[in-house]
């Protein structure tokens, strides 16, 4: 098509009186853009083959928030914006990577309060051992819950992601490791990591390292088991164990073990979704009082949707978590709204929530929008 394009325009700027040529000067132009344009088409052939591709995702948010004492949240902020690039190398090996830029901005000042940062949330090589088992290494997503791996905003609900994968599933929550995935024809899949561990103690978000000189001197493993073998319905659990989640030995905090499983169940239009995780910390009775009261650290969720059409959806999720403390430490949120996809990789989002005090009282509404490529 192109060739021809190309020799059709050849042929009218020739035939113009001004560039008037013999039929041997014309033969030999048609054969040089012949070529030319073979050499176009090449090109663009290799273009859309290539064995490198680019993609991404973003998302804005709008908070609007009042907890009653004066401390109000209204802001605008360009939460995420995510550039995806991967390599297949080739039939047994590629890579993955995403490199994440957060709340639109790294630049300093003089105060240090400039909230942006530029992190490597994914950057692992993929080895075929055989047809249903895979190795991988280099930096990871830990395969825990729903919205640690998958969590590009048109595949959620809610504006923000929901709260226990932020106090108590630290994501979004990577580590560097190597590990095994495997997936058979009944559903059944499975995945075991050996990597990087949490550097914070009882602090659990407070303790990802990022893969960023991160203290290895104690390692964690963590496996996963998931079944999808029957229509519309998802069940997985996960289990993480690690020495020492100070990655000192001489102090009063030891071992952890985190706990986690979860379903999902779509009906037709409905889709039900639960799931709990709990942390077990091994701290000495000689620690911290505010210590040893977050040794045991509790989260989960139940949400109900329903999909009103192709491009609307509306939902409800009740969250409760509990990452100890003194005192009454038990936290809950409740959100309700709606997504609307223009586009199935586009999203508008609209949600209201309601905290009790010890979360913070923050009631009021968000606003969203959201992409994936």
């Amino acid at each position: 098509m192109t060739k021809h394009l190309l020799a059709a325009a050849i042929t009218l700027g020739l035939a113009q009186p001004a560039l008037a040529v013999t039929d041997e000067e014309f033969k030999t132009l048609q054969e040089q853009f012949d070529l030319l344009a073979e050499q176009v088409e090449s090109n663009s052939s290799v273009s859309s083959n290539s064995d490198t591709t680019v993609g991404g995702y973003g998302e804005m948010h709008y908070n609007n928030l009042s907890n009653g004492s004066g401390s109000d949240k209204k802001e605008l902020d360009f939460h995420r914006f995510v550039l995806f690039f991967g390599h297949q190398f080739n039939d047994k090996i590629r890579f993955f990577s995403e490199l994440e830029l957060e709340h639109g901005t790294i630049a300093d000042t003089d105060d240090g309060s400039s909230p942006g940062s530029v992190a490597i949330e994914q950057a692992y090589v993929q080895f075929d051992l055989n047809d249903t088992t895979k190795a991988n290494a280099g930096v990871i997503l830990v395969p825990v819950g729903f919205i640690n791996e998958t969590h590009e905003p048109p595949t959620f609900y809610g504006v923000e992601r929901n709260v226990i994968n932020k106090y108590i599933i630290p994501t979004t929550w990577r580590e560097g490791g190597a590990g095994l995935n495997g997936n058979y024809a009944s559903g059944f899949s499975y995945d075991v990591v050996i990597h990087t561990g949490l550097d914070g103690g009882t602090n659990v978000r407070g303790g990802r390292q990022k893969v960023a000189e991160a203290k290895a001197n104690n390692l964690a493993s963590t496996a996963r088991i998931k079944y999808t073998g029957i229509n519309g319905l998802e069940l997985g659990g996960s289990l993480q164990y690690q020495d020492d989640m100070t990655q000192d030995t001489s102090d009063d905090i030891g071992s952890a073990t985190l706990l986690e499983g979860h379903v999902r169940w779509n009906i037709s239009a409905v889709t039900l979704t639960a799931l709990y995780a709990q942390w077990n910390i091994d701290v000495a009775s000689t620690a911290s009082a505010a210590d040893q009261a977050k040794d045991v650290q509790t989260g989960g969720y139940l949400e109900a949707s329903y999909r009103i059409s192709n491009q609307w959806g509306v939902f409800a999720r009740q969250n409760e978590w509990d990452n100890g403390g003194i005192g009454d430490t038990a936290k809950s949120q409740t959100d309700f709204g709606f997504n609307y996809w223009p586009h199935e990789d586009v999203v508008l989002k609209a949600d209201y929530q309601i905290q009790n005090k010890v979360a913070g009282n923050f009631d009021g509404f968000n606003l969203g929008v959201g992409y994936q490529f």
